[in-house]
């Protein structure tokens, strides 16, 4: 079978919490040759790819001229995407990010080659609220690309929702490494502490101050402890957020409780992630919009490794976790009824942990989802432009 060359683009190649993208690109079968191209890089020894292209590795005056225009509104394509397009030739375009493919998906209509785009969150709910210039937006982008990809049933509705031909979307999950995650069943015993894991970037939509008061109002019972691996980036939204979460720490009485790492590396996660009982995700849909779209791809993992995890009913959460412990949003004695509800039934908590790492292995497999994928690019591309 002749190979499929295959274009991804991402404005950053790529940031610590992009693991999920990185496997995407890596766990794609044989017979698709990847390159990846992006505005700039960051962890590159993390995330190695084959054929990375960037921008800020051209000389200064060609990413000077290339951002000019942009900024301008004179262009809002890169020439580096042009000029990159005529030296790999690639036969399939993959936008990652709905706001990326529409930057995108004027060049590539006028160049003929067909284009994929991926949505995952932030640009389904969050910016067409707070700018609904990208309604317009995105209505040009959903008459020019060929398929547009989501993470689960909850985004391909908000999607269709947005002014995307039904059947133009589909729904592609992401994927684990699942083989280099090891099943090992959590067991909390009531004679020791209670050791709550929550992993998550300081954003509103992760609900953590919720989970915080779930969980003081069980220490009053069961001793615990706390480890929150995350921290707020530069945004002004995710400061406010990070001064929410140690107010909620404060207030309620959690300071001797927690232990705040910061961002860590993914190697570390998986250490802490081994000496804990429970993971507690209880995201939200922000008050700007913003949700998680489908599901955290931490979530998919620590329900491969065997982790019992309480979340909510949000997006696509209950796909990722049909067997799970969910509560509604914001519903704080919803989270702590669901935390006891899982301490209190053991035997029925190991079956539902085996059916996690079952359903994982069916939906979220990596190398399964990277040969899903593949055959995506193929219908899109159909037989022609296969390179030789």
């Amino acid at each position: 079978m002749s190979k499929i060359k295959v274009l991804h683009y991402r404005t950053e190649w790529l940031g610590l919490t992009e693991t999920w993208l990185h496997n995407q690109v890596v766990s794609l079968p044989g017979d698709i040759e990847s390159s990846v191209i992006c505005e700039k890089t960051a962890n590159v020894d993390l995330f190695p790819v084959p054929g990375l292209h960037a921008l800020d590795n051209e000389r200064w005056y060609r990413s000077f001229w290339d951002r000019g225009l942009r900024r301008l509104g004179i262009r809002r394509h890169l020439g580096f995407l042009a000029a990159t397009l005529g030296q790999i030739k690639p036969n399939i375009v993959h936008s990652h990010f709905g706001n990326t493919a529409w930057s995108n998906c004027a060049v590539l209509a006028r160049s003929g080659i067909p284009h994929v785009a991926t949505f995952y969150g932030l640009d389904v709910n969050y910016l067409p609220t707070v700018a609904p210039c990208w309604l317009d937006r995105y209505h040009e982008l959903f008459s020019k690309v060929d398929r547009v990809l989501c993470e689960g049933g909850h985004m391909a509705t908000c999607i269709a929702e947005l002014g995307c031909p039904e059947e133009k979307v589909q729904v592609h999950h992401l994927g684990v490494r699942i083989e280099g995650i090891p099943f090992v069943p959590r067991q909390w015993q009531p004679e020791e502490p209670l050791r709550v894991l929550i992993a998550a970037a300081f954003r509103e939509k992760k609900g953590i101050p919720y989970g915080l008061e779930a969980l003081a109002r069980l220490k009053k019972e069961i001793p615990l402890t706390i480890t929150i691996i995350g921290d707020a980036n530069r945004e002004q939204r995710s400061l406010e957020e990070k001064r929410n979460i140690l107010a909620a720490i404060d207030r309620c009485g959690l300071i001797e409780n927690i232990r705040l790492l910061g961002y860590q590396p993914y190697p570390v996660l998986w250490a802490e992630a081994a000496s804990h009982h429970l993971y507690l995700a209880p995201s939200v849909t922000a008050s700007d919009g913003d949700t998680e779209g489908g599901a955290p791809v931490t979530l998919i993992e620590m329900a491969a490794s065997g982790m019992p995890i309480v979340s909510t009913r949000h997006c696509d959460i209950p796909e990722v976790l049909p067997t799970g412990f969910l509560a509604e949003e914001r519903d704080v004695a919803g989270l702590e009824r669901e935390i006891r509800r899982l301490l209190e039934q053991p035997e029925d908590l190991s079956e539902r942990l085996v059916a996690a790492r079952r359903h994982v292995e069916k939906e979220y497999n990596a190398v399964v989802q990277g040969n899903r994928l593949a055959a995506i690019y193929r219908e899109v591309v159909g037989d022609e432009g296969r390179a030789a």
